[in-house]
């Protein structure tokens, strides 16, 4: 039977130690999987794209004296978007709990790529003026605003698929997933200016990548469209006596706020510690340390290599011994380790760049590996992609995509370059505190739903 051709799975029940259970086909669970995988990659090719050029987009659209200020207007832009993403969260997250999950992904899918497509046909601030930044800030209006709706939907996804078993590796590849669109983005930005000539990439070899975000989307769309819903999806829908079930917004958020503030504390530290690391580090090397760019960008292409590799290791290991022990472990390592790795990187050798960005990738790998699985299970079926995307985008527009903003700011105030190392200790204590008082949900059924087991 070909892929097109599968009907919604719907939920079987097998009796089992006097238990029931839901029976998933393990050839879908890995093509839903590999679809929400895939898409994400994309998401967030186009969306790293944005940091991994920042310098070159403060030079073509907020034209200045001073680099500091251009890269200040930049990641201004970048910040707005996060802004909206609450936004986007309030209306695709409901709509997720309503129409179902796999519809609401393929429209932030197309969404995503046209405002990424968007940014790359805006003339430059010197042929029309203030116009351009306003351009640009729309469509990174647009790239949030779909956002608001991806990562809660898509980890709602592989974790209403997964057998609760193996839920933690199985999740563990949608932050595969985001790596390899990080790596897409860094590498053909390290390409370019390779290539290029700084005029070059100022004048028209910036616009490439945004540009290759249109075909892109169309094949994002394409593997989304074929997903089916999810087994627990679907048996609420069972349940309902419409055809669709009804989750008022205030049920999402007031009858969930101990579950929404975990969620929030859990996601400000994997926030903060992944922009950081992701997409401010490329500019702290050249803006800061005056480091090489081209040099910069490929240490940390190597260290999200090194990433995505531990990985899928890591997320079994969460299988194993627990979501809560490897999730505490990142955050004892990043107050402990913050300041002596920063303290290597601006070193400025290449090994001591490379020790010290290595040694926060592997630590960032104890939350891209449990996260996944950890942040759908704080919450019910009924409302799971509504709070999730509520409380996910809220922390994440508060705290991890201002961090390249916020850190800039108070090195330009301060002049203390180690502010990056401070932040991310910072987190990790707000971190430690949501780890204290989560549940353990490894091999454990998500809440609402019975027992998940592989056929």
């Amino acid at each position: 039977m070909s892929a097109a051709t599968v009907t919604a799975p719907r939920p079987v029940t097998l009796t089992k130690n006097r238990s029931d259970a839901t029976v998933t086909d393990p050839a879908l669970v890995r093509r839903a999987v590999k679809a929400a995988a895939l898409g994400n990659a994309m998401e967030w090719f186009d969306f790293g794209v944005y940091s991994y050029i920042a310098v070159t987009l403060g030079k073509v659209f907020f034209p200045s004296g001073n680099p500091t200020a251009q890269l200040l207007s930049t990641f201004g832009a970048f910040a707005a978007a996060f802004l909206v993403r609450p936004l986007g969260g309030m209306v695709f997250g409901p709509l997720g709990d309503r129409v179902g999950r796999q519809k609401v992904l393929a429209v932030t899918m197309i969404m995503m790529a046209a405002g990424t497509f968007a940014i790359g046909l805006i003339p430059s601030y010197a042929t029309i003026g203030v116009g351009a930044p306003i351009l640009l800030l729309a469509a990174r209006l647009v790239q949030g605003f779909s956002t608001g709706g991806e990562y809660a939907g898509a980890s709602t996804f592989i974790a209403e698929y997964a057998p609760d078993r193996r839920r933690g590796f199985l999740g563990s590849w949608l932050e595969f997933g985001t790596l390899a669109g990080y790596i897409g983005g860094a590498g053909l930005v390290t390409l370019m200016t390779a290539l290029l000539s700084s005029e070059d990439l100022v004048s028209w070899g910036w616009r490439i990548p945004f540009l290759i975000a249109g075909p892109m989307g169309i094949i994002g769309l394409y593997l989304r469209m074929r997903l089916e819903e999810t087994p627990a999806f679907a048996a609420e829908v069972e349940k309902s006596e419409s055809s669709r079930p009804k989750v008022p917004l205030r049920e999402m958020v007031a009858g969930q706020w101990k579950a929404l503030l975990l969620c929030m504390g859990l996601v400000l530290v994997f926030n903060v510690t992944d922009y950081m690391l992701l997409s401010y580090m490329p500019s702290y090397l050249t803006s800061e340390l005056k480091y090489d760019e081209t040099h910069g960008l490929l240490v940390v292409l190597a260290v999200m290599a090194l990433m995505m590799i531990v990985q899928p290791f890591a997320g079994a290991l969460t299988d194993r011994i627990g979501r809560r022990p490897v999730i505490a472990a990142g955050c004892a390592g990043f107050l402990l380790l913050s300041v002596p790795a920063l303290l290597l990187i601006r070193q400025g050798s290449l090994l001591a760049i490379g020790l010290g960005m290595g040694a926060l990738g592997l630590l960032l790998v104890c939350f891209t590996s449990a996260m996944p699985s950890a942040l759908p299970a704080l919450f019910p079926t009924r409302v799971r992609y509504g709070s999730l995307s509520i409380g996910f985008n809220i922390s994440v527009s508060l705290f991890g995509g201002t961090t390249p903003l916020v850190v800039t700011a108070l090195i330009g105030a301060t002049g203390n370059m180690m502010m990056p190392a401070y932040y991310m200790m910072a987190a990790s204590l707000i971190g430690g505190v949501a780890v204290w008082f989560m549940t353990e949900s490894a091999g454990r059924p998500l809440p609402g739903s019975p027992p998940s087991v592989e056929s």
